[in-house]
């Protein structure tokens, strides 16, 4: 079992910055995969970003690309999102997960544990 809990969500104008950060349980955190998905209410969970488990391997949603960095400290079992140049469209649930390696990382259905979520609002 892996027990996952975001936080640092919150309200920010529109070009503003926020980092989430992912705190994991489990000794074998530095073995998985780790993503980040949003929701926004009546849509499907959209992949976000991942990221492999040594973090030599990083991947993005085309919208978010060059705006958002996810990144890991495997010592502290915390991975992140930084998220810059924020628009009122990344307004959503922001939720990190767990996907075993050799999984897609794109499909949520593939991953194995997710966290709560927390939310992240963008004003214009």
């Amino acid at each position: 079992q892996v027990q996952l809990v975001e936080s640092g969500g919150g309200l920010v104008q529109a070009g503003g910055s926020l980092r989430l950060s992912c705190a994991a349980s489990g000794r074998t955190f530095s073995m998985y995969v780790m993503g980040w998905f949003r929701q926004t209410p009546g849509k499907e969970r959209e992949f976000v970003a991942a990221i492999s488990w040594n973090g030599g391997r990083t991947y993005y949603a085309d919208s978010v690309k060059g705006r958002f960095t996810i990144s890991r400290d495997n010592a502290k079992n915390t991975v992140y999102l930084q998220m810059n140049s924020l628009k009122p469209e990344d307004t959503a649930v922001y939720y990190c997960a767990v996907v075993y390696e050799g999984r897609s990382y794109y499909y949520p259905d593939e991953y194995a544990y997710w966290g709560q979520g927390t939310q992240v609002t963008v004003s214009s």
